[in-house]
């Protein structure tokens, strides 16, 4: 039986042992945690990359920052977590340009249709004039800005059941699923196709029940949503290249010491770069994947379509819709358009 003394002093040694427990956890504790948020699965090369500059920034700063990174939108839809970046409730956040001018209208000037004609000229635009452009016009709103190097989404291809767009004439009142942009359903409608807005997690469904006949995305969406069980088709039309800034809300990286915002940047933007690798290589092994699922691929010729588009109007309207500074900037690495 235990008496009372044994028991206080029972006691007394288990509160000096939790002590102990609080003020070990205490310094381990990384002095700032931010989160970021992001839309592609956990297997998607941005968020290895993410996770691994995670690590790297941990591991420079000695546990003082620790960032967490949320895959999947599992802290909310892109317009709701766009919201959370802006007031600050999430610090970090992955956005495609064209989502983002929603919220900032020249973002979007990076999606225009059949602008760049590969890599080499992406990144000559997103890494230099244009993509300072943009960064401009981001950091106006005051509340966030993006960092230098822009993460990839990748080219976007043509999917179709009814029949292979090879040619424009082939996109002739093609019922097409875009997404809630203006720009995309400008292209489309240039071209001469039939878009209809669909929401992402209805996209399989509307193909599967010929709500539309046709969609486009990266190759790693057609796989991710199996859009291969209910397309026949894939057009290898580059027609946009679209990409993730690095959104980051201003207050709170400002809060930041000096030498943690240099490591942060330091190692996210190396990551952007790694995963521009690992996304060419997806690609091509999504392409051999894919084809062995059932697709047959076609590569149009882009100058056919560019041609259609002109003819149509489009660059001429979008050219008025984005500051003059902008458009030269875009036409400096793409050539006119």
């Amino acid at each position: 039986m235990i008496d009372r003394r044994q028991f206080v002093k029972g006691i007394s040694a288990a509160c000096v042992a939790s002590s102990g427990l609080a003020v070990l956890r205490s310094a381990h504790a990384a002095e700032f945690s931010y989160r970021i948020a992001h839309t592609t699965p956990a297997t998607h090369p941005l968020h290895i990359r993410l996770t691994e500059a995670a690590e790297r920034i941990k591991t420079d700063t000695k546990g003082r920052f620790e960032l967490q990174v949320f895959p999947a939108d599992q802290l909310g839809s892109q317009s709701d977590v766009l919201g959370q970046v802006r007031s600050g409730a999430v610090d970090f956040f992955m956005l495609s340009g064209v989502i983002l001018s929603t919220f900032v209208p020249n973002s979007a000037i990076s999606g225009v249709g059949f602008a760049f004609k590969d890599y080499d000229t992406v990144w000559k635009a997103m890494d230099g004039g244009l993509g300072a452009f943009i960064r401009g016009e981001i950091a106006k709103s005051k509340s966030i800005f993006a960092f230098e190097k822009i993460w990839d989404n990748g080219f976007r291809q043509i999917t179709s059941s009814s029949r292979p767009v090879k040619a424009p004439a082939d996109l002739q009142g093609l019922k097409i699923r875009v997404p809630p942009s203006a720009m995309w359903t400008s292209l489309f409608k240039g071209l001469g196709a039939a878009p209809t807005t669909i929401n992402a997690n209805e996209l399989y469904s509307s193909l599967q029940t010929k709500i539309v006949d046709a969609q486009e995305n990266p190759l790693a969406v057609v796989s991710t949503f199996k859009l291969y069980e209910v397309q026949k088709y894939v057009s290898m039309t580059n027609h946009m290249w679209d990409g993730f800034w690095l959104l980051g809300n201003r207050a709170a990286f400002d809060a930041l010491p000096k030498d943690i915002q240099e490591i942060v940047s330091k190692h996210l933007n190396a990551g952007a770069l790694a995963e521009r690798e690992d996304l060419v290589k997806l690609n091509t092994s999504l392409r051999d994947e894919l084809g062995k699922k059932g697709l047959q691929f076609v590569t149009p010729k882009p100058e056919e379509f560019r041609d259609k588009l002109r003819t149509a109007g489009f660059y001429k309207e979008w050219q008025g819709k984005f500051p003059a500074a902008g458009w030269s900037q875009l036409e400096a690495a793409v050539g006119t358009l």
